[in-house]
């Protein structure tokens, strides 16, 4: 019987890995690295040393579960090349978790009163720009995940009824923007972890929420523009 879920955050700088036990939720364990550029030569011997360490094998594995993005492109490519990989050798289901709303996960579940807030994700999308969303403490969304201009206008109507807790690499760009609005809390040093993707990607299992893995593609939110080196001349 498969025992375990295992989880992949490659959306950002950091290479997180988690397990899940699938029949009470309880994690077993994580792995992560904070190096710039280090998931495609750790990401997989990260994965084997936590299955190793914890007891199980891949045989053991009731799904894989990925951070869908926003993010880094390059990480999200990675992280879901690791997980179809693993879902075709081991003919298990794949299950693909927002990175917006794991990131919301991981800080509800540690705020004291947290129906007394709203949460708003930020991740960095260069310049004055970030990939964002609304969520209530009990996960429901309530702006879809999006790019946001950050000006001193930007969610103005929300910070002028609610208290909003704003965290994540993007944050601390609109800091300064809404400094003077006392609904506005701001959380340093918040980032994506596999943790948090485990325990959403738990209750998507249970509801057979499975991504095709031959046509699964990352959540990018924006076109991906690239070019083709100049030759030298």
């Amino acid at each position: 019987m498969p025992l375990i879920i295992l989880a992949l955050e490659t959306s950002s700088p950091i290479c997180s890995v988690a397990l899940h036990k699938v029949e009470d939720g309880r994690l077993l364990g994580q792995s992560e690295l904070r190096l710039e550029k280090s998931h495609s030569t750790h990401l997989t011997v990260l994965i084997e040393q936590l299955i190793a360490n914890t007891g199980y094998t891949l045989r053991d594995l009731a799904a894989v579960a990925v951070s869908d993005g926003p993010g880094s492109y390059t990480g999200l490519r990675i992280g879901a090349a690791a997980a179809k990989g693993l879902c075709f050798a081991l003919d298990i289901p794949l299950v693909a978790v927002g990175t917006l709303p794991a990131l919301a996960q991981q800080i509800i579940a540690c705020t004291p009163r947290a129906d007394t807030y709203l949460y708003a994700p930020m991740l960095d999308a260069r310049r004055q720009e970030v990939y964002t969303a609304l969520y209530r403490a009990d996960g429901r969304e309530l702006t879809a995940p999006a790019p946001l201009i950050l000006t001193p206008e930007a969610l103005a109507e929300q910070l002028t009824h609610h208290s909003v807790l704003f965290f994540g690499s993007g944050a601390l760009k609109f800091q300064p923007l809404v400094s003077d609005n006392l609904n506005a809390v701001f959380l340093a040093n918040v980032q994506p972890s596999a943790v948090s993707v485990g325990e959403l990607a738990l209750g998507a299992y249970q509801r057979q929420e499975f991504q095709d893995v031959a046509y699964y593609e990352p959540f990018y939110l924006k076109e991906v523009y690239t070019t083709t080196p100049r030759s030298a001349s």
